[in-house]
């Protein structure tokens, strides 16, 4: 049964209730969500479950129904994320938002071998490296792995690049010697319901991948899941692999309709393996894609570096090539299903310059959206000191936010609303979509546009006019004035200016910073088209999650007058209303609010709040505002059915 506790509730109350339940034979388990704190009691039912409600502190007590507790949505309503360090300071998660994909051989062979597959995997967007280090094959004539060497191999390989190592364990008295090479143990289909085998993987609490036998049930698999969740883990990810049915064609049958009906039964995360499913290689990609789009976490492929020399299952191991392609198709497919591919950090080197003196200083990379000129970039060198940092042009708002989790830029700028044309929308989705960056700066630039044309040119001879859409809605009343002139929408009004340079037409121009017109030879038509010289974009500073000393690095600023939010309310009257009242109760200046549809949730909303950290004096110190959001997270959590703190940070004029 699940008790879920009072959010008042007492230590004295709260060690009476265990007490109380262990004394009867009941194991407990606490769970901190985002609504409640809830203890699982696990166990025979030996109390009438009316005695544990009526103890002080108890809020509600539900039976769990499911024969799997620990395992069951009964116990956990908010899905599980399992995480796994990398050695590069990221942590791996699978499960949320992120389709994760495991890959590298079902063998390991040789050194050279596991290299230069993990290589390749890695370079294609892998985040987890599989190899087996001892094979269980049905015959006992068959390669049954290279054992502690093939270990030895694979932590050699992860190191290297980045990726946590997967591997199955086949016996109990193999745990002792793994342990120390494995990030994640599997339980293969074979051992699916090895219960001893089970609970002693469990007591290690290191992340587990539960594969299903091709004979078991959902909830066979739920109750292998449930020996490892009460042994001590609580890192499972399930895995399905193909069941064994009448047909012929096909190794085994690939029952894709297990991961929606999972995702309803329990918390846990589900990813599929395509390899075991089709004879061939070929076909692993389609599979694997079609597991994307039924909502898995992830994938877990067979991919070798030569497998038509491969000892074990090699017409089912996927070429390099194919995997890379397939992880093309995934990266399209990803968002979609309102997911994003889960990357590794890169490990690049770092961009220095040096100084009078021959002194050597670090740079930070800043990823932007455009092409030099770009006001990201003018934005950019207003918040860093220009001298200290690279700005990197990328070709999507979506890319600034990957490169920031990939390790390939140290923060992005990231532009978020203009005082004439409004929000934009794409970069409020692009947070509910990368839940590994937070908001650690701000700055508003003064945006003032030209027309920009080729040498020669005049007003005269335009016809045609190129710009981002949100320059061109900006400038509306001098466009009314030119309504003979076509209006073609690009990427980014610096894109649209090196455009117009290169086609070298006299009818054409863009709407651009004056700056632009120096960086790719162009005249300036007009200055000060914009609707209203009171023209702003505000942009925000955006940096990973799992970076080192986050918001608190010497380019920044680092006392906080501004936090920004993601809510997501609950479905009843003056839910709203009383999200509102939490922060007029914390004396709160709510600055901003904005909502966007939930992706695959018709008529939910997300809404987006900004609030201004300061106190009856004036500026609150870094200490005080910290304190004031953690009292006011408490409170959201209280009300609301998700609530997401983006990021306390400085922000200019605030």
């Amino acid at each position: 049964m699940v008790v879920v506790l009072k959010k008042e509730i007492t230590p004295a109350e709260r060690s009476a209730i265990e007490s109380f339940l262990t004394g009867r034979q009941f194991k407990l388990n606490e769970i901190v969500g985002e609504e409640d704190t809830v203890i699982a009691a696990v166990g025979r039912l030996s109390v009438d479950r009316r005695e544990v409600e009526a103890m002080p502190g108890v809020a509600q007590v539900i039976p769990i129904s499911r024969p799997y507790k620990l395992a069951s949505r009964e116990f956990k309503r908010e899905d599980t994320v399992v995480e796994v360090p990398n050695g590069r300071g990221q942590k791996i998660r699978i499960g949320g938002q992120r389709v994760a994909v495991i890959a590298g051989p079902r063998a390991v062979e040789s050194r050279s071998q596991l290299m230069e597959t993990a290589a390749r995997v890695a370079a294609s967007g892998a985040v987890m490296l599989r190899g087996g280090a001892y094979e269980p094959n049905s015959s006992p004539y068959n390669f049954q792995g290279l054992g502690e060497e093939a270990l030895k191999y694979l932590k050699e390989a992860g190191e290297r690049y980045g990726l946590p190592v997967v591997t199955e364990l086949v016996s109990i008295n193999h745990i002792p010697l793994m342990q120390d090479y494995v990030d994640v143990f599997q339980i293969g289909a074979r051992t699916m319901q090895d219960f001893d085998l089970l609970k002693a993987v469990g007591a290690t609490g290191k992340p587990v991948i539960l594969r299903r036998s091709y004979s078991a049930t959902l909830e066979e698999l739920l109750m292998s899941a449930e020996y490892l969740l009460s042994s001590g883990t609580d890192s499972v990810i399930l895995c399905e692999r193909g069941i064994r049915t009448f047909e012929k064609a096909t190794r085994n049958t690939l029952d894709l309709s297990a991961v929606p009906v999972l995702r309803q039964l329990t918390h846990l995360p589900i990813i599929v393996d395509p390899s075991h499913t089709v004879l061939t290689r070929d076909k692993v990609g389609a599979m694997g894609l079609a597991a994307v789009a039924a909502g898995a976490d992830g994938l877990m492929v067979e991919v070798h570096s030569d497998p038509g020399r491969a000892l074990v299952d090699g017409a089912q191991s996927m070429l390099p090539e194919q995997f890379d392609k397939m992880m093309h198709d995934v990266e399209a497919l990803a968002p979609v299903m309102g997911k994003s591919v889960a990357h590794i950090r890169q490990e690049l080197p770092s961009v220095v310059r040096v100084e009078s003196g021959g002194r050597r200083k670090e740079k930070v990379v800043v990823a932007y959206s455009g092409k030099r000129g770009a006001y990201a970039e003018q934005a950019i060198s207003r918040y860093f000191d220009a001298a200290d940092c690279e700005s990197t042009p990328v070709d999507s708002f979506a890319e600034i936010f990957q490169a920031v989790i990939d390790g390939k830029a140290d923060y992005g700028m990231v532009p978020i609303e203009n005082s004439l044309a409004g929000s934009v929308y794409q970069n409020y989705d692009n947070f509910t979509r990368f839940e590994d960056v937070s908001i650690v700066g701000a700055v508003t630039l003064n945006i003032r546009h030209a027309l920009l044309g080729v040498k020669g040119s005049s007003l005269a001879d335009i016809k045609q006019v190129c710009s981002h859409p949100q320059a061109l809605s900006q400038c509306r009343k001098f466009l009314d004035a030119h309504r003979d002139w076509r209006q073609l929408e690009s990427q980014s009004t610096a894109t649209a200016a090196e455009t117009v340079a290169r086609a070298a037409s006299r009818d054409c121009a863009v709407i651009a910073s004056p700056r632009n017109a120096s960086l790719y030879g162009l005249d300036l038509l007009a200055e000060d088209i914009e609707d209203d010289p009171g023209n702003f974009t505000r942009f925000v500073v955006i940096q990973s999650n799992s970076a080192d000393g986050r918001g608190i690095s010497g380019e920044l600023n680092i006392v906080p007058n501004m936090a920004s939010f993601i809510i997501k309310t609950r479905n009843e009257p003056g839910a709203l209303y009383s999200v509102l009242g939490i922060f007029n109760d914390c004396r709160l200046n709510l600055t901003r609010l904005e909502s966007r549809p939930i992706a695959g949730e018709p008529w939910k909303y997300w809404f987006y709040m900004d609030a201004e950290l300061k106190g009856p004096d004036g500026q609150l110190p870094a200490v005080a505002a910290a304190s004031v959001v953690a009292g006011l997270m408490a409170k959201l959590n209280e009300k609301t059915e998700y609530v997401r703190l983006l990021g306390m940070y400085a922000e200019e004029g605030k």
